[in-house]
């Protein structure tokens, strides 16, 4: 009793004579199940990512301020190995901790949000998944067929803070949430008739409001998504930037984007002061993925004795990395207690990703995927087109010819420079198979013309810059921006890719240059493909949906919904074949550019194979080689 009326005296006096409170906020973001440093499709530890690492900064980033709040922006529960394992191999039961939720539970997270990968695995095990969570879930703008919300669109926390000179106030901090409308396209298996997706800026006008009517004091968005780079436009996929335009939001903890704010690759977004970490004044942090990095957001709040409200004085946000990327070593030790938190399933992880598939006759790596047909994408395409071949057997479609799309998803980029598929020969397993397909994605096919297969890979050609072919000098070849898992390689037919000529789509997948074709010499069975000839694509239910932006592809045209993932088709094809050749066919090509040479950037160990052309020129300080292609 004592101790409750010092404190409420000691309230008292604090209104009377207002202090400054100095607040700190925490960010993790895009986990992908990385509670370790470790690399399950390589099957050994690493530094450069992992929340063990992150927690360290964590706890760092803690004992530094006294006021600080925790939380998570989503895409958790997906991502490697473990994520498969929690969901598909031993699925958690009732009432069950899903093992990120081990970990989070001893660090005291305060709130998270889901990203859109929470909904790879579908609702049911996304609810139970939910109701055994340590710290309350927040999302704003995925709402029940009748329109009301699926998720409790905020919370107002009750926060007890100290000013600099040591005295308690409360604090109420509001906390909401949002998610891309994209979700409905991306897992539509899942989502289509059960859920709807309000526009992320149209639920924050919404909620926002309303938080600051039930009394909160400063409202931080945990938004999974992007930061837009130009005007808004309702329903986009990257909304960060517009979120800040919101009355009532002070703080925007974003990710989606596996980027880093701030940032330079933002310099030029209206608003940004990449100094302060503010985009129009207001903290907005993205720390990267897989807990390379700490966001970390200080904000010095005064007490407005005349308007009864909190004010933000000064705001600065700033991430902390876990990994020299110069020096290639950790800049922190593991939080031992986060393997210990984790330990049973991952050590049920490995025995799962350990046991053999086949044998494998040539190693498999994704170096040059981006510059020649690749055994990494070609043994996907083969059990693509082996599992829809079958299914289609005593259907209507059985007679048409069968194509298959795949593209390689591990090929550096914002993944890193240890971001590739490299499987020795010998031994195939589980492991491998997760490294070959890294999604939850399941087997789907559509009904496609001849004139179709075209635009489709005029889509996937804008992987490629334009090339000058008058310029001696080398010229990136690569658009980094451009997402490697929307290269489609189409298998089944044969073409080349002329990168002097402009891309026909832009990286959102709008048709910018009606005039422009890249995809030449496009043949089916040795002889030029008929527009009108109908062909079925194996695909999957990402790029089938409408997943990507490309033509013709809105989830009409399917023909085939499989119940089965894509790796289970893998693992099928490669149990049935019991020794694996990974040769690729060969079947596309960069039409030659005499005189021309490419600067293509890759790993080191793309040294180890060098196409026809290449050399290496040298290795830079974040990890990556980049390599001189001359035909």
């Amino acid at each position: 009793m004592r101790t409750n009326l010092a404190l409420t005296a000691a309230l008292l006096l604090s209104a009377a004579s207002a202090q400054t409170v100095e607040l700190r906020i925490l960010e993790t973001t895009d986990l992908h199940t990385h509670a370790l440093g470790y690399d399950y499709y390589q099957d050994k530890p690493t530094g450069e990512f992992g929340l063990e690492y992150t927690a360290t900064l964590i706890k760092q980033a803690r004992e530094e301020k006294r006021n600080t709040l925790l939380f998570d922006n989503g895409d958790l529960i997906q991502g490697n190995p473990l994520g498969d394992f929690a969901a598909r191999v031993q699925p958690l039961k009732a009432g069950q901790m899903h093992p990120m939720h081990q970990v989070m539970r001893s660090l005291r997270y305060d709130a998270a949000t889901l990203g859109n990968h929470e909904f790879n695995y579908g609702l049911e095990y996304l609810d139970r998944v939910l109701a055994a969570a340590p710290m309350p879930y927040v999302n704003a703008n995925v709402l029940n067929p009748d329109g009301t919300n699926r998720y409790a669109p905020y919370v107002i926390q009750r926060k007890l803070v100290y000013s600099t000179d040591g005295r308690p106030y409360f604090l109420n901090v509001g906390v909401i949430g949002f998610t891309p409308p994209q979700i409905l396209n991306w897992d539509k298996a899942h989502l289509e008739g059960k859920v709807q997706v309000m526009d992320i800026v149209e639920a924050a006008r919404k909620f926002v409001p309303q938080m600051k009517a039930q009394g909160a004091d400063i409202v931080v968005a945990l938004a999974h998504t992007g930061i837009n780079q130009g005007a808004y436009a309702p329903g986009g996929e990257q909304a960060g930037a517009a979120l800040t335009t919101v009355d009532g939001i002070d703080v925007v903890l974003t990710g989606h984007s596996h980027l880093e704010f701030p940032g330079s690759a933002y310099k030029d977004v209206a608003g940004v002061d990449l100094k302060k970490g503010t985009i129009n004044g207001k903290v907005v942090l993205m720390p990267g993925f897989w807990g390379n990095n700490l966001g970390v957001a200080d904000l010095k709040l005064n007490y407005d004795r005349a308007a009864q409200k909190w004010t933000i004085a000064d705001a600065q946000g700033s991430i902390r990395p876990i990994w020299d990327k110069t020096a290639k070593k950790s800049l922190v030790t593991p939080d031992p207690a986060i393997a210990a938190a984790v330990q049973k399933a991952h050590e049920g992880t490995l025995a799962y990703v350990r046991g053999k598939v086949a044998d494998l006759t040539a190693p498999v790596t994704s170096y040059w995927a981006l510059v020649q047909d690749d055994p990494s994408v070609q043994l996907v395409s083969n059990a693509q087109l082996a599992y829809v071949k079958a299914a289609l057997a005593s259907t209507p479609y059985k007679d048409l010819p069968v194509l298959s799309a795949a593209a390689p998803f591990k090929a550096g980029g914002r993944g890193g420079a240890s971001y590739y598929t490299d499987i020795p020969a010998g031994t195939l397993a589980i492991k491998n198979v997760a490294d070959l397909y890294v999604y939850p994605n399941t087997v789907q096919a559509v009904l496609v013309t001849g004139a179709g297969v075209q635009e489709w890979l005029e889509r996937s050609a804008g992987q490629f810059r334009q090339i000058d072919p008058a310029k001696t000098d080398p010229q990136p070849l690569v658009d980094e921006s451009f997402p490697t898992y929307n290269f489609d390689v189409l298998d089944g037919v044969t073409y080349e890719i002329d990168v002097t000529q402009p891309a026909r789509y832009d990286r959102a997948g709008k048709l910018v240059n009606p005039q422009a074709r890249r995809i030449k010499n496009l043949q089916y069975q040795g002889k030029p493909i008929d527009p009108a000839q109908k062909f079925v694509i194996a695909t999957n239910n990402y790029r089938a949906s409408g997943g990507g932006s490309f033509p013709g592809l809105d989830g009409k045209n399917i023909v085939l919904q499989a119940p089965d993932e894509t790796r289970e088709a893998l693992v099928r094809y490669f149990t049935e074949q019991g020794t694996v050749n990974p040769a690729a066919d060969g079947n596309w090509k960069l039409t030659p550019i005499p005189g021309v040479t490419l600067l293509y950037v890759s790993s080191p160990n793309a040294a180890k194979n060098l196409p026809a052309g290449a050399t290496l020129l040298r290795v830079r300080e974040d990890g990556f080689a980049e390599y001189a292609i001359r035909f």
